[in-house]
């Protein structure tokens, strides 16, 4: 579907009287048309033609209707729309759009996605900003690496994402070479699993990558790819495609953390017919959830927490906790985080400032209580 360069697509646009014919319903379906898309097609006007977004850049998109790759831009009515909505196009969106007498391409809806996989970052001015990685994905490959990069706290991050965005988590443990005895790091992390996810340790250099993960490349299912720079995304996306299609690099030798050599997110297609997005590492993850949502990826606590003496327990220093003591502490402090994460990132920048200020005013009650201790 995407090629390894920029430079080998051909963007020139056919004829405006060979695209508006109709609808491959076939080619469509190969890329992941589904009942709740192909309804729109009937609402469709002669100019109108249905595509997959494969790419997004800053300036353009690049669709795809099953046959051809095109370049498009995004209307200012639907930018803004989606701005309202603190939302956006992205790859995996399902969008309608229309070729003008110029020969230019113009996106003028997105369809509602069935899944997002989304994550908040911090704009360096005091305010999280919603980004989707991938919409519209029926599982998600939570890839994580047996070497350096295997961490269990992040690895409940990647399950809680996987679960607020409606899709399956798959978790591939990559350089299965690497480590001289996965077997505890596999436990381990089957232990985190919830109920119908799986985990895979494979070395994708070496094993059979599309038979491993043959359960999930049914032709028009859709695979995203999510994990830190360095974890084999890249790699495990050339084996499924059987090509060198998306750059690989090594990592650095003391930390292990990759080079970012993905930098964008793209859709591919594999021999199979099923759909893979491969996505840039993340270097931080913040949850797109409140309180709730993220309590729900958490469920070994939640199912104890209803046992605790108080109903407001926070499974810290309360007498009769349930969970402090059946539940590893990492863990809990890990739960604690999210949440107090999530409820920063749904605060108002007043609110948060107005946080701060408590904090610095308890901060200074505490000093001057411990200087008059001292000078007693």
């Amino acid at each position: 579907m995407t090629t390894s360069s920029h430079e080998d697509r051909d963007f020139r646009i056919p004829p405006p009287s060979t695209l508006l014919d109709s609808h491959d319903l076939d080619a469509l379906r190969g890329i992941g048309l589904r009942p709740p898309f192909d309804a729109r097609l009937a609402t469709l006007s002669a100019t109108e033609c249905l595509h997959r977004v494969a790419e997004v850049h800053r300036d353009a998109v690049l669709l795809h209707d099953g046959k051809t790759l095109r370049r498009a831009r995004l209307r200012a009515a639907l930018r803004t729309r989606l701005d309202d909505e603190d939302d956006e196009v992205a790859v995996g969106d399902w969008v309608v759009a229309e070729c003008n007498a110029f020969g230019e391409w113009w996106v003028d809806d997105r369809l509602p996605p069935c899944s997002q996989i989304a994550r908040r970052r911090h704009d360096g001015r005091d305010k999280a900003e919603r980004t989707v990685v991938a919409a519209n994905v029926d599982t998600v490959l939570l890839v994580m690496g047996l070497d350096l990069d295997f961490n269990l706290r992040r690895l409940e991050r990647y399950l809680v994402l996987a679960r607020l965005s409606g899709a399956l988590p798959v978790v591939v443990l990559t350089k299965r070479d690497l480590c001289a005895d996965p077997g505890d790091r596999l436990r381990d992390a089957v232990a985190l699993l919830p109920p119908g996810a799986a985990v895979l340790a494979l070395d994708a250099l070496r094993d059979d990558v599309p038979g491993a993960l043959a359960p999930w490349l049914a032709p028009g299912a859709t695979l995203a790819m999510v994990g830190s720079s360095g974890a084999g995304k890249s790699t495990l996306t050339n084996a499924l495609l059987r090509d060198h299609v998306q750059p690989t690099g090594g990592t650095r030798r003391g930390d292990g953390r990759g080079r970012h050599t993905t930098t964008s997110r793209s859709l591919h297609r594999t021999p199979e017919g099923a759909c893979v997005i491969d996505t840039p590492g993340l270097r931080t993850l913040r949850l797109d959830g409140d309180d709730d949502a993220i309590a729900g990826g958490f469920d070994d606590i939640a199912a104890l927490a209803k046992r605790c003496r108080f109903r407001d327990c926070r499974h810290q220093d309360e007498p009769g906790c349930a969970v402090r003591g059946a539940i590893d502490d990492a863990r809990v402090r890990n739960f604690h985080k999210l949440q107090r994460d999530a409820r920063r990132d749904a605060m108002s920048a007043l609110e948060r400032r107005a946080e701060v200020g408590q904090w610095k005013i308890r901060a200074r009650a505490a000093r001057a209580r411990l200087a008059q201790k001292k000078s007693a």
